[in-house]
């Protein structure tokens, strides 16, 4: 089984990658936070600071785009091909508002024709590996056949399956029974995605779908960034090795945005899922999220880190992946 990291705009970004490959070695792919390209064929800075492949020496990184132009994204894949990539993932998954009512993300699984236009153009004269990334439809787990069948025309190096439709957002019961219509009638490689939080959960899905080849993981992994490394056999991470972790991911920010207050800022979100690893987690989670001041947060991420007892893992409330 592999494991991957899912793409968390905001979360999973160039400095994290760099920070998690250093302390918890074991991801076989990092899947960007998706690039969005323009008809202006142009990555903005922001954009090539995430892309550039000198910050990712040794670490296996796959971009992902958002767009629902074949022109756009071969333009943008094209350019990847040549920083020296050698796969790139299409985002048909994210359900933000904003986005689907541009008919991107899942927005594009509402319209198959122009789906199946989209990706037989790109497929004709792709200059890399070209996987998915994908949610079951807009509105009902009955659209998916229809996108599968879909997807089984092309040569996608691999179907990441995320087994919600849109309408669902990150809430409710996953369609497992979508799952295993995926594994016995795709022709792709299968990459599951959505609430594995723990290594019994990993497991029992390896076990009950041996049809999955890939597991990614997201929020599971921001609530213990150990988690791969438990999946292969290591040890749950000791309170000085998250603590390392968490302080250079920290100082990356720092150095990444020029300001301690904006790491703050970006800290907290990690702290967000982090917590649920704490007894008293909530109490700590609302006095960090009131910080003002970037050492006030640093004295209270501290006394979290060094002081707070963390849950046993069976104690941790999973709260779903991306």
């Amino acid at each position: 089984m592999q494991y991957y990291c899912a793409p968390m705009e905001g979360l999973t970004g160039a400095v994290f990658r760099r920070v998690h490959h250093q302390y918890f070695p074991g991801i076989d792919r990092y899947v960007t936070p998706f690039v969005a390209p323009t008809q202006n064929h142009c990555f903005t800075p922001r954009e090539l600071r995430e892309l550039l492949p000198e910050d990712h020496r040794d670490i296996p990184v796959v971009p992902q785009l958002l767009t629902k132009s074949a022109t756009d994204f071969l333009w943008a894949a094209g350019e990847l091909a040549q920083m020296g990539y050698q796969e790139v993932n299409l985002n048909l998954g994210c359900p933000s508002g904003t986005v689907v009512a541009k008919g991107k993300g899942a927005g594009l699984l509402a319209h198959p024709e122009e789906l199946n236009r989209m990706l037989e153009e790109i497929f004709s004269v792709a200059p890399l590996r070209i996987s998915l990334k994908t949610r079951l439809g807009l509105r009902t787990a009955a659209e998916f056949p229809t996108l599968l069948e879909i997807y089984n025309r092309y040569p996608i190096s691999e179907l990441i399956l995320h087994p919600r439709v849109r309408e669902d957002f990150y809430r409710g019961e996953v369609h497992m029974s979508s799952v295993k219509y995926a594994c016995q009638m795709g022709k792709a490689p299968l990459c599951y995605n959505g609430d594995l939080t723990t290594p019994g959960q990993c497991t029992a899905l390896a076990r009950d779908f041996p049809g999955v080849g890939a597991i990614m993981l997201g929020r599971g992994l921001l609530a213990d960034p150990a988690l791969c490394t438990k999946l292969q056999g290591g040890e749950e991470a000791d309170r000085e090795t998250l603590r390392a972790f968490h302080n250079a991911l920290y100082e990356g920010y720092c150095a990444a945005f020029g300001s301690r207050h904006s790491a703050m800022q970006r800290m907290k979100e990690f702290w967000s899922y982090l917590i649920v690893r704490f007894e008293g987690g909530e109490k700590a989670m609302k006095r960090l999220r009131k910080a003002a001041h970037h050492q006030e947060f640093e004295r209270l991420a501290q006394d979290v880190l060094c002081h707070l007892p963390r849950k046993k893992e069976a104690d941790s409330p999973g709260n779903g992946d991306v």
